[in-house]
């Protein structure tokens, strides 16, 4: 893997079901191991049942994929899930933490804490990412990393609309940056990590899109 240098960008991606998951393993496929971003996963799963995403991802993607320690320090080139029951979040600076969650407070809310955490503590170059997923989990923590100046890129609906997790997040309040496929949104994700590297002060501004707000009414 290449030495990452640099203030490195955090994407949260939240997903859900059989389709997310093929989803996430769409993303990660595109993205190289030698992007400067941590990338950080959310997928719904059962919480009392053992699982094997870690594996599962590992074989689709470019990039080491690992379960977050709590404490552990993120690393640029990397991605990250929780363990089912303990939600992975961003703490101060760039490190991880973990929410222990056995009476399931937090149930299908997994995706915005993700996502509020990382607009809490991401800096300016935050990336929040849903995909397919039923009900409306990441809605709200994506309107909470527009507000804080990070890029929201959404899955383009099905059809027809079933008013899941996509549709939600687009319906739910700001602009979205870009809607589309899993593939077009992991070269959007490489686009913006690859211009603010080239770009002097680039930090806290949003990279233009020429598919910006594509497929909505906006």
């Amino acid at each position: 893997m290449a030495e990452l240098t640099g203030c490195p960008w955090f994407v949260a991606i939240g997903a859900s079901g059989g389709e997310g998951l093929e989803d996430i393993k769409t993303v990660l496929r595109a993205l190289p191991s030698s992007l400067n971003a941590v990338v950080l996963i959310v997928l719904h799963r059962p919480w009392d049942k053992p699982s094997h995403l870690v594996e599962v991802l590992g074989r689709a993607s470019k990039m080491p994929v690992c379960v977050a320690q709590e404490g552990e320090r993120f690393t640029a080139g990397w991605a990250y899930v929780g363990e089912p029951a303990d939600h992975l979040t961003l703490a101060a600076s760039t490190f991880g933490q973990l929410v222990d969650d056995p009476h399931r407070l937090h149930r299908n809310r997994t995706v915005d804490l993700l996502f509020r955490s990382v607009a809490a503590h991401g800096g300016s170059r935050i990336i929040g990412v849903v995909l397919s997923g039923s009900l409306d989990d990441g809605s709200r923590g994506l309107a909470a990393i527009n507000k804080a100046g990070g890029l929201s890129m959404v899955l383009t609906p099905g059809r027809p609309p079933r008013h899941g997790m996509p549709e939600n997040a687009i319906d739910y309040d700001g602009p979205i940056d870009l809607i589309g496929s899993p593939l077009e949104i992991a070269q959007a994700l490489c686009v913006a990590v690859q211009q603010s590297a080239s770009e002097v002060g680039g930090v806290g501004r949003k990279p233009p899109f020429p598919q910006r707000l594509a497929g909505t009414d906006a």
